[in-house]
């Protein structure tokens, strides 16, 4: 429950001081000890706090997944394994997995998809990352179009997409090996790119940097870059302008 509907539900009666009380001593977060979980993060940004998965113990991550559903908070886990995965669902049967993104997800409430963002992938490597960026636009409303498999290799396959490309309000291009597909998709849109660099390649591409400085060096306007495999960042970005996108077209 958040602040707004906390106030509703004591304005309407549904909710008498004392327990709006207790529920207030847990904001602006609530301590587990271990972990202190912020609340208050989509009242200041308008996205919730995310759970990164990765290397936290079962026992952790099962009391951040149930502190937050217990709340009725819709709850967006990444880079979690399979076993992850099957612990939570132990406690929260409703959890869904992406295997393909390592992404756990509880949504309770359906959510209107707003705007277009496009994904796009080098190639079919690249998709895992790529999902965990659309996946992340989607969780927090954006509407989003996948289109993976276009690298420079063999451009003929971007160019016949590109249309649909120019439709989007922001871009993700996401590339290994070399990383070029976001400076070529940038030089023919308008539209912001937001390039992703993964770390896909044989062993100079040093587990993704030449990507990311092909990326950083671009002479390509229009681009941003985030970290090395950091489709989270990507979809987190890219929501943020399609939000800006829509707001300015109403």
């Amino acid at each position: 429950m958040d602040i707004r509907e906390l106030l509703l539900n004591v304005k309407e009666g549904n909710l008498d001081i004392e327990s709006a009380e207790s529920i207030l001593k847990k904001l602006p977060y609530e301590d587990l000890g271990f972990a202190k979980l912020d609340h208050h993060r989509k009242l200041r940004s308008g996205f919730g706090e995310v759970i990164y998965c990765s290397v936290k113990s079962d026992e952790h991550l099962v009391k951040i997944f149930e502190s937050f559903n217990e709340k009725k908070i819709d709850v967006l886990g990444t880079r979690a394994s399979q076993e992850q995965y099957e612990v939570v669902k132990t406690v929260i049967p409703e959890a869904e997995y992406d295997e393909l993104s390592g992404i756990i997800k509880i949504v309770r409430f359906d959510m209107e998809k707003i705007g277009n963002i496009v994904v796009c992938t080098g190639g079919t490597s690249d998709i895992p990352v790529a999902e965990e960026a659309a996946q992340t636009a989607e969780f927090f409303g954006s509407k989003v179009m996948r289109i993976y498999d276009v690298g420079v290799a063999g451009i003929h396959r971007l160019l016949s997409k590109i249309d649909e490309i120019n439709k989007a309000n922001c871009i993700v291009a996401v590339a290994g090996m070399e990383g070029a597909l976001p400076g070529v998709i940038a030089g023919l849109t308008d539209k912001p790119v937001i390039a992703v660099p993964t770390s896909i390649g044989y062993g100079s591409n040093f587990n993704g940097l030449s990507a990311l400085l092909t990326m950083l060096n671009s002479c390509a306007e229009g681009i941003s870059v985030v970290n090395i495999d950091n489709g989270f960042g990507a979809g987190y970005i890219s929501t943020q302008i399609n939000r800006l996108a829509v707001g300015s077209s109403e």
